[in-house]
């Protein structure tokens, strides 16, 4: 049995390619740039506001768990938050912290190791503490769902979504057939059942509300990184009730709520 790689083999490899970097062809930290990122990444993942809830959060404290080039961070700062994110990689750290000195934008934006909050944070009251596909690529990401609990308040949040076991896209990767993320060679991508979800809440001091899930990536991957939005044939036959049936029952995202137990 191989052993787990490191939070340094973590850092490394989205340090290279941080999550989204390529969704626009535009200059790069470029206020067009963050624009399209942006209306690309709510375009393939429209599920994203209506999770996050962007607007129920004005003048409450949010932390982020891996804000990475900060396309949930800023909208998060732009509804009136009181925002926090951290994150493992420098290199989409720099791009997250220039985006919010673009658009004039406060927030505090840390370097950190989730594992480790305790590091650079005190124990603090946050009233949501969120993370959109990031705890699956941890080595332990029981660790930050503890740190999370540290850090929430007794009333607070929890919203997080991670890879879903019983799902079109887990049923493609086990037929070697697709990858967990565009690039390859992601070195940790966990995926979870219900039941094994519903357990990593109760051993780490929370109480799941609603576990759903969402998301299935129906685009010709060929003419997607073109910027061109082909279905695929199977599904572009497929009305569009009957496509949105199979994204609640087997989407790649389970999205969790969750409160303090």
């Amino acid at each position: 049995m191989s052993a787990t790689p490191t939070i340094e083999t973590v850092a490394e490899y989205w340090n290279r390619r941080p999550c989204n970097l390529r969704h626009s062809p535009a200059e790069v930290g470029s206020r067009q740039y963050f624009d399209e990122v942006e209306e690309r990444k709510y375009f393939v993942e429209p599920h994203i506001p209506g999770f996050a809830e962007f607007e129920a959060w004005r003048g409450k404290k949010v932390l982020e768990i891996g804000c990475g080039i900060g396309t949930d961070a800023v909208n998060f700062a732009r509804a009136g938050a009181d925002y926090t994110g951290v994150e493992l990689s420098v290199a989409s750290l720099e791009l997250a912290r220039k985006r919010f000195a673009l658009f004039g934008l406060s927030g505090r934006l840390l370097e950190a190791n989730a594992e480790t909050l305790d590091s650079v944070l005190d124990a603090e009251s946050f009233d949501l503490v969120y993370s959109f596909g990031v705890i699956h690529h941890s080595p332990h990401p029981d660790a930050i769902l503890r740190q999370a609990r540290r850090l929430v308040r007794a009333d607070g949040q929890l919203r997080v979504m991670v890879y879903a076991r019983d799902s079109w896209k887990d049923a493609m990767i086990e037929a070697g057939l697709d990858q967990p993320e565009a690039q390859q060679g992601c070195p940790i991508a966990f995926t979870y059942t219900d039941a094994q979800a519903r357990a990593l809440l109760e051993q780490t001091g929370f109480a799941a509300q609603t576990i759903t899930q969402d998301h299935i990536f129906p685009y010709v991957i060929e003419k997607y990184i073109r910027y061109e939005y082909e279905l695929q044939p199977w599904f572009a036959s497929m009305p569009r009730e009957m496509f949105r049936a199979l994204e609640k029952r087997f989407g790649w995202h389970m999205l969790i709520r969750a409160r303090p137990a």
